[in-house]
């Protein structure tokens, strides 16, 4: 007997409803990272989502709620875009969350609900696989042209000791890759009565991972230290306006005796080249320092070939010769993909007005008695690219940036958090420089070093900068956590095959037997 709904659907029944907790439930990871950095969040809310995928009662429904759970952690982690993207916040949010539909697909396949006693052994498939599909999510859409790396789920845990020494091991991935496997495994202890024993020994395998990386895992060695100074202008509207802000403060540093003295991102806005008299106050300034500067131009090349953000080396007698063109950039902040056909995203939004230009190589600054490595902005949420300089060579890795227009957001938190595990994975102090806030320092283990910079803040502040020696693993052996997901989806996907020809090939068998018999019994002649 069918009990009577009145014209109204359970809630889950209904593809509306049942949409719009997918997307709520992809959401609450945005609450993991800065500014709310509820970092503990992190290790069950995924749980929800799970089990949304999991009762989905078709394989193309847990993909459409795979889809729309990555569709809204996408759009809720990068809402601060909102004044940029506009309308295209859904689309792009829809694109990228796309990436998330072979981990619905998986869940369901593993973890779906069916007859009887769920076996472990798909239990403990899931614990392994779905982190895999969730990281490969993260690897795809880390490519610049799809917007990079910003919000990868491993980031969340900047500020927790254990979980950097693990990113020095196996970088942001390997953060990632566990958090989504306690996940897993907190959803089958919740929905899978006979697979708990599996669950728990896999949460006790990740707590004994992180206690023996806590105790064995090496550490780098202190080389020294050096005294770098960052200058933070705050808003301040007009290129000239803001150059003399930066002038003035860096004045305050007189005396201090400073190693380096960095600004933030477009901290310079005239070409250094055709104006001679900025080039002279900023080698002035140098000298009275007693130290080198390292600003940051955001203008047009002399030779006309369009704007770059180029990290600039001044030194007593002008610039150095050393300078960093900004490789990776930000779609619609810095350039506008197809922009003949997009273009019309300026009028509805803050889009770039015009396209800036790539970088082609990085490179390693020498500064006094030791090496920088810059990265501007968006960059240090690469970790390819702090783990390139520091195989340079470099020392330090200096980011300069801005954020200005995201002032009242969650970005500039997020932002300077990234610098935490960049820091970590690298085994280099990490100097993330802003314009306008929030500015930190971090030394070799991801520890911050000396007082952050606020939004809301300008300053000349110096920090006595640790430096360290070696080499992390990380460093060393690279995304090996990525090599070995995308390994066992591999085996999976091979193992799954063999056993579905191996399925078919019996019953086949099965069916012709079962055929022949008939057809025998069939054609057995009769009395004649």
């Amino acid at each position: 007997m069918r009990v009577p709904t009145h014209g109204r659907e359970p809630s889950l029944t209904s593809p509306w409803w049942r949409g719009a907790a997918a997307l709520v439930s992809g959401a609450v990871a945005a609450f993991t990272f800065p500014a709310p950095s509820l970092w503990w969040l992190a290790y069950v809310a995924l749980v929800p989502l799970i089990l949304l995928i999991r009762s989905a009662a078709t394989p193309g429904r847990a993909v459409l709620d795979g889809w729309l759970g990555g569709t809204g952690f996408m759009i809720a982690d990068h809402q601060w875009l909102i004044p940029n993207l506009t309308v295209f916040i859904i689309p792009i949010g829809a694109l990228l969350g796309s990436l998330w539909i072979p981990f619905g697909w998986l869940t369901r396949r593993l973890l779906g609900q069916a007859p009887g006693s769920p076996r472990p052994s798909r239990a403990l498939a899931a614990v392994l696989l779905l982190p895999s599909a969730w990281l490969m999510a993260e690897v795809v859409r880390s490519w610049q042209y799809l917007g990079g790396p910003w919000g990868l789920l491993g980031a969340s845990q900047w500020q927790v000791p254990p979980a950097l020494r693990l990113a020095s091991l196996g970088g942001v991935w390997l953060l990632s890759f566990l958090i989504v496997a306690v996940n897993t495994a907190v959803a089958t202890l919740v929905a899978l009565p006979g697979a708990r024993t599996v669950a728990g020994a896999a949460l006790l395998a990740v707590a004994l991972l992180v206690w023996g990386v806590w105790s064995w895992a090496p550490l780098p060695s202190r080389t020294g230290s050096v005294r770098i100074a960052i200058v933070q202008t705050g808003v301040i509207n007009g290129p000239l306006a803001r150059f003399n802000k930066g002038v003035q403060l860096t004045r305050q540093l007189v005396g201090l005796h400073p190693d380096l003295v960095v600004w933030g991102e477009s901290s310079v806005g005239f070409n250094l080249s055709v104006r001679p008299e900025l080039t002279a106050r900023l080698a002035a300034l140098s000298r009275q320092v007693g130290a080198d500067l390292l600003v940051n131009v955001d203008a047009e090349r002399a030779d006309k070939r369009g704007i770059y953000k180029t990290s600039v080396l001044v030194g007593p007698q002008g610039p150095t010769g050393d300078r960093y063109d900004k490789m990776r950039l930000v779609p619609f902040g810095e350039y506008i993909p197809f922009r003949s056909v997009l273009g019309w995203a300026t009028k509805v939004g803050r889009a770039a007005d015009a396209n800036r230009q790539r970088g082609t190589h990085q490179v390693v600054m020498d500064v006094s008695s030791f090496r920088i490595g810059p990265l501007i902005c968006f960059e240090t949420a690469f970790p390819d690219m702090s783990r390139h300089l520091a195989s340079m060579g470099a020392q330090m890795l200096v980011a300069q940036s801005s954020t200005s227009t995201f002032q009242r957001s969650w970005a500039p938190a997020q932002h300077a958090s990234l610098a935490a595990l960049r820091a970590a994975e690298t085994w280099r102090p990490v100097v993330h420089a802003t314009l306008t806030g929030i500015s930190a320092v971090y030394d070799a283990e991801g520890r911050q070093v000396g007082p952050r910079i606020g939004t809301s803040t300008r300053a000349a502040q110096m920090y006595t900068v640790p430096l360290a020696g070696g080499q992390s693993p990380y460093e060393r052996h690279g995304d090996w956590v990525i090599r070995a997901a995308l390994g066992m989806l591999l085996v999976a996907g091979a193992y799954d095959s063999v056993r579905m020809g191996i399925v078919a090939r019996r019953r086949g068998t099965r069916d012709g037997t079962s055929g022949n018999k008939g057809e025998a019994k069939n054609s057995v002649p009769g009395p004649r």
